[in-house]
């Protein structure tokens, strides 16, 4: 496998030596998994490339799904003129325009479905949204967490009293910490955004293979760029801001590593908030 040696290097350093080697054992099995579904394309961004940024329903017709109108419109005023279309996240949500994704790897079905944006990417190449920070507090998942069911218990960041959370810098005037209610007691739970975007635990490796297989998922459905959603507050530390750790940095080289391996054609785009100072 492509760039195995720095994979294992990147997860060693995340996980430490021995936790960090079988972590790469699973990754290797999850992209050999994806590996044969991925066609071998080529994808060169350049000056004459242009975006179109769109929701999953901007585009309406009477009686007819959204992504249905959006394919119509496009095939009739932008074919040959606009290269890419970056469809905002089309998931079931729960809050925030679609950025509190309950399903990760469904289509909203009031919008339409993976054959429409099957449809889209015939003309177009496509941009996603992964939105892997947080996930909808109504996901399957999360109900997990809360019922305290393997292996969701630990997907999510709960905080105790000696956690340092002082120096947080976040774009959000709303509660760090928001208390839930589980089958083991009340547990004050990390959201960067607000109380229905419950932010993913990565320090559990868990977490990281389960983004990673989404991720491949997506490239599988037609993604040719993907765009990590508020990626630069991934990592949690005590003590640190938590918001552009050096953890982060490794975790979106190793996404790139991992597509450098399977689908090399792949780009990535991070949304990048800088704090002012």
């Amino acid at each position: 496998m492509k760039d195995s040696d720095k994979m294992k290097q990147k997860l060693q350093y995340l996980y430490g030596k021995s936790i960090g080697i079988k972590v790469y054992d699973k990754l290797l099995k999850l992209l050999e998994k994806y590996k044969k579904f991925i066609p071998l394309k080529s994808f060169i961004l350049s000056q004459k490339d242009s975006v179109l940024i769109t929701y999953g329903d901007s585009f309406r017709e009477k009686g007819e799904k959204p992504l249905i109108t959006l394919r119509k419109f496009l095939e009739v005023f932008l074919k040959d003129k606009i290269s890419t279309i970056h469809i905002l996240p089309f998931f079931p949500y729960s809050s925030d325009d679609g950025f509190s994704v309950i399903n990760y790897k469904e289509v909203n079905p009031e919008f339409g479905s993976w054959e429409d944006i099957r449809e889209v990417e015939k003309d177009f190449n496509l941009m996603f949204d992964a939105v892997i920070n947080h996930i909808s507090a109504k996901s399957r998942e999360f109900k997990a967490f809360l019922e305290d069911i393997p292996p969701y218990k630990d997907f999510f960041i709960v905080v105790d009293e000696d956690y340092d959370i002082s120096k947080v810098f976040r774009p959000r005037a709303l509660p760090l910490l928001t208390e839930f209610k589980t089958e083991s007691g009340t547990k004050k739970v990390w959201t960067t955004f607000s109380e229905d975007q419950i932010d993913l635990n990565y320090k559990n490796p868990e977490v990281l293979l389960y983004i990673t297989d989404v991720l491949l998922f997506y490239v599988t459905m037609g993604a040719s760029i993907i765009r990590l959603d508020a990626i630069a507050y991934l990592w949690k530390e005590s003590g640190t801001t938590c918001i552009h750790l050096p953890q982060t940095h490794e975790v979106v080289k190793l996404f790139r590593l991992i597509f450098d391996a399977v689908a090399p054609h792949v780009k990535i785009i991070t949304e990048t908030n800088v704090p002012h100072k």
